[in-house]
């Protein structure tokens, strides 16, 4: 292979990675993105009747034949809040039913939250919890329980590190089941507790759940930023796996697992139940109704003696994927955070970019220093192939004299291109292979840049105010493909085949063309990347014809 041939390799290896990609995503049902829209009421939404249908209730393990009838809508609703998260809790089962980020804007500078939990007449994606079992109060046939409150609004105070809601329902045995919300200052995990009096003369059982419950609706991908929406899970035995919406429609997910987890991704947030890490869970899916896709966590039963109180606890993560914070409510929760089979090189690549936007203060400039720092370490590699590009360059002439002797007489040619090769001690390959190895550096870098949520609405400067999304005036994946151009200006070229060439020749107008919908804080690391590229080449290129000058 040809030295001039990198560049195709190249782009060929990496238009193959995007084209597999998007195909794993479309693979997957998507449902329509929540939080989509500027305009977002802060009041009750609109819910209907199918939200509330006791068919979301999973069965108790201790009786799985048990029956729920339908119920009555969402009525009136408790709101809980902190300086990170708005909750608006149903008091009919005790369900979130929405979940405002007060620090992510919907759009770029629009002063609404971003909501990542919403339920209306086209779309659900709600965060339920309760308990079953033979006295759960949500495996009552009549219905789930319709708990009361103290306050309607819980807002967390300036001199306040917590703040909570206590829900309250009593049985018609006079139980007491008290299901209360926590949220401390700084944290997108919700503390869910319930407090249950057992004040009959009899034990009782009861067994506690929590489920995430989304749509099933088509979303179309982007080729260009293929990114996953669907379940996932965690176990003993498997530490972060996906569950796909198409995968919940043919079986059932059912994971017996000590502590683990179960949540809700979608591009760069995630909601996850994780319950007790020390009891035997039960992790399950459901389709229900042939519409929605519920994946969630069932704790053992447990029995309550006559006269005392039990308290059972579980957490709720609601937020950004926060590698760091996720990790402290649950054990491999920031796996999330899916770098892919690559996650060994794109974890410290992003713990690196996170150390120079802590120096820089700007995201753009930590793209730019990371990118010279990459460059520099693979410097070595770099030389060795434009060291191996520069002797290619010095034999133009004599390669273009075999042409011209041998005519089109290929197999000639190549035959005489090879005994030249071997008299200078040139190797063809070796401008192939440092870009072979690069490669995964740059997937890696690909990944951890598609998953910081920390870019999302990051400026740079100048018209670059949001390096999340595309540049809106296609200067970088313009300017990108120019330097993409003097790149293969400088390379040398031995291909012969015609058609070869005009690829070669369109390379970087295609590689322009995929990258106009691009992030543009991904487009600014290959653009700085190139202007690298193009200085060493430069560089290496004048100091191997200084010391072969007899060679020009």
């Amino acid at each position: 292979m040809e030295s001039q041939r990198n560049l195709l390799v190249l782009a060929l290896l990496f238009v193959s990675f995007l084209l597999y990609q998007a195909w794993v995503v479309e693979k997957n049902p998507q449902p329509v993105a929540t939080g989509q829209t500027t305009e977002q009421s802060t009041t009750t939404p609109s819910v209907p009747s199918t939200s509330n249908h006791s068919a979301d209730v999973p069965a108790s393990s201790q009786d799985a034949s048990v029956q729920i009838s339908e119920q009555s809508p969402v009525g009136d609703v408790v709101v809980l809040a902190n300086d990170q998260l708005r909750l608006e809790i149903t008091l009919i089962g005790g369900d979130i039913i929405v979940a405002d980020l007060l620090q992510h804007d919907d759009e770029l500078d629009s002063g609404v939250p971003f909501r990542l939990l919403s339920i209306d007449n086209e779309f659900t994606y709600i965060a339920q919890s309760g308990l079953i079992g033979k006295q759960g109060p949500d495996a009552n046939p009549k219905g789930r329980p319709y708990y009361t409150v103290d306050s309607a609004e819980n807002v967390i105070s300036q001199d306040a590190d917590s703040v909570s809601a206590a829900l309250r329902y009593v049985d018609q045995d006079g139980n007491v089941f008290i299901k209360t919300f926590t949220l401390n200052r700084g944290e997108y995990n919700v503390h869910v507790d319930y407090t249950i009096e057992n004040n009959t003369n009899s034990e009782i059982n009861v067994q506690l759940y929590g489920q995430l419950k989304e749509s099933l609706q088509d979303h179309s991908t982007n080729l260009m930023m293929p990114v996953y929406r669907g379940g996932a899970y965690s176990t003993t035995d498997t530490k972060y796996s996906k569950y796909k919406y198409d995968e919940m429609s043919e079986r059932n997910l059912n994971k017996p697992t000590e502590g683990g987890w179960v949540a809700m991704l979608q591009h760069y947030f995630v909601s996850a139940w994780v319950p007790a890490p020390n009891d035997n869970n039960v992790l399950y899916s459901n389709i229900i109704q042939n519409k929605d896709a519920a994946i969630g966590f069932k704790s053992p039963i447990k029995t309550i003696a006559p006269q005392t109180t039990e308290e059972f606890d579980t957490n709720l993560w609601i937020g950004p994927k926060l590698q760091k914070q996720m990790a402290e409510v649950g054990a491999h929760l920031d796996l999330t955070v899916d770098y892919g089979w690559l996650w060994w090189l794109a974890q410290p690549l992003f713990k690196l970019l996170l150390f120079f936007q802590g120096i820089v203060g700007n995201w753009g400039v930590a793209i730019i220093l990371i990118t010279f720092t990459i460059k520099g370490l693979l410097y070595p590699l770099t030389k060795a192939q434009y060291t191996s590009m520069a002797k290619m360059r010095l034999l133009q002439p004599k390669i273009k004299a075999l042409r011209d002797r041998y005519g089109d007489d290929r197999q000639k040619v190549s035959k005489a291109m090879m005994e030249m090769y071997k008299k200078e001690k040139v190797n063809p390959l070796g401008g192939c292979f440092p870009i072979l190895l690069q490669m995964p550096i740059f997937i890696a870098l690909y990944w951890s840049l598609m998953e910081a949520v920390q870019l999302r609405h990051a400026p740079f400067m100048l018209w670059i105010q949001d390096l999340s999304v595309q540049d809106p005036f296609y200067i970088l994946p313009i300017l990108m493909g120019v330097s993409m151009f003097f790149i293969q200006k400088m390379s040398p070229t031995t291909v012969q085949d015609p058609m070869q060439q005009k690829i070669m020749q369109f390379m970087p107008l295609v590689f322009t063309f995929f990258f106009l919908w691009f992030p543009a804080g991904l487009v600014l690391y290959w653009l700085m990347s190139n202007v690298v590229t193009l200085t060493q080449q430069k560089i290496i290129y004048r100091q191997f014809e200084k010391q072969h000058p007899s060679d020009k």
